[in-house]
C-alpha cells in the first residue's frame, strides 16, 4: 500500500507520465489537488483520459485541514494524489508527504515538469536563479511586502528571480458568512500586469532599490507549456501594460543576464521597449545610445 504523490504537468491530461497514467488507473482512490494550481482543463478530461469516474477535488479546505483524508486510506489500498506541476515544488505537498510517512504510510514520488524548470523556456538560464518568491494579491488592509528583501538578496548576487503568482480558488466571501451563509468568491488568478503593478509599489514603499521599476529588465510568462504560452520582456513599466492573455501567469526580475541569455531573449522584448538588444547579445538602453 502506497501513497502515490503524481506531477501531472503543466497543460493538459495528456502530459502525465506513463508511470503516472498507470499508477492513476490502479489506484484504490484518486485525489485531484486544486488549491496551489490549475489545469487547462477539467475534471471529466481528467477521469475520461485515466478511465475513472470517481476523482475526489481537494480544494483549500481539503488540503489545510483535511489531509489526512488522503493518505490514511493509503494503509488499506493504494491512493494517487494528483498535482499540477511537480509534487515537490510547494510546501504544502512536503508536509503532506513528511505527515503520511510518520503515520507509517510508504510515499512515491512521480515528478512532472513544472514552472520552476519550464520557465528557461525563455532563455534565462535555471542556475543563474536564486531564490524563488510569491507574490500575494494586496487589498485595502494586507499589502505585505515580504518578497522584496528575497528579490533584493538576489539580484546583489546577480540571480534571477522567479515570481510565481497569487491564485485564489474557492475562496470564502466573508461578508456572506457573516449573514450565516456559505458563498464562495470567483477564482482569481494574478496577471503578469497585476505583479508589475504590485512590484513597483513594493518598490515605492521600500525604497531599497532592489529593482528599477523603469530600467530593470524582467520577463512576464503566461501558459507555460501549453501551445499557446505567451512570453514578453521589458521593465516593469513596459509589462504592467503588456497583453499576455488568459492564465496561469509567471514572471522574472532578471539579475545578471549573460550575452547568450539576452540573445535568447531578444525575440521576447515587448514593442518599442526601451531596450535594445543587438546580434551578438548586448543590451543597450534604447533612449540612452
Amino acid at each position: 500500500m502506497v501513497l502515490y504523490i503524481i506531477g501531472l504537468g503543466l497543460h493538459d491530461e495528456k502530459d502525465v507520465t506513463v508511470r503516472g497514467l498507470e499508477l492513476i488507473k490502479s489506484s484504490t482512490k484518486v485525489f485531484l489537488e486544486a488549491y496551489t494550481s490549475v489545469l487547462s482543463i477539467g475534471k471529466d478530461r481528467l477521469e475520461s483520459f485515466y478511465g475513472r469516474t470517481d476523482i475526489v477535488i481537494a480544494d483549500r479546505d481539503f488540503v489545510e485541514c483535511h489531509a489526512e483524508d488522503i493518505y490514511l486510506p493509503a494503509k488499506e489500498g493504494n491512493v494517487a494524489f494528483l498535482i499540477v506541476g511537480d509534487p515537490v515544488c510547494a510546501t504544502t505537498h512536503s508536509d503532506i508527504m513528511i505527515r503520511a510517512r510518520e503515520e507509517g504510510v510508504t510515499v512515491e514520488v512521480v515528478h512532472n515538469a513544472s514552472a520552476m524548470g519550464a520557465v528557461g523556456c525563455c532563455g534565462l538560464q535555471l542556475y543563474n536563479f536564486g531564490q524563488t518568491v510569491s507574490i500575494p494579491y494586496f487589498d485595502e488592509n494586507w499589502r505585505p511586502t515580504s518578497f522584496y528583501p528575497k528579490i533584493k538578496y538576489n539580484r546583489l548576487g546577480g540571480m534571477h528571480t522567479l515570481c510565481l503568482l497569487d491564485i485564489k480558488v474557492k475562496e470564502p466571501d466573508f461578508e456572506a458568512m457573516k449573514r450565516g451563509r456559505t458563498v464562495f468568491l470567483p477564482p482569481r488568478f494574478m496577471s503578469v500586469n497585476e505583479s508589475s503593478e504590485q512590484l513597483i509599489e513594493a518598490e515605492e514603499v521600500r525604497k531599497g532599490g532592489a529593482y528599477l521599476p523603469d530600467k530593470t529588465l524582467c520577463v512576464g510568462l503566461a501558459r507555460l507549456g501549453q501551445p499557446d504560452q505567451c512570453i514578453k520582456a521589458g521593465t516593469l513599466e513596459e509589462l504592467k501594460d503588456a497583453d499576455f492573455g488568459s492564465p496561469l501567469h509567471c514572471m522574472v526580475i532578471c539579475g545578471e543576464v549573460h550575452d547568450m541569455e539576452l540573445e535568447a531573449l531578444r525575440p521576447y522584448l515587448v514593442e518599442n521597449s526601451k531596450f535594445v538588444i543587438d546580434v551578438e547579445g548586448s543590451l543597450f538602453d534604447r533612449e540612452e545610445s
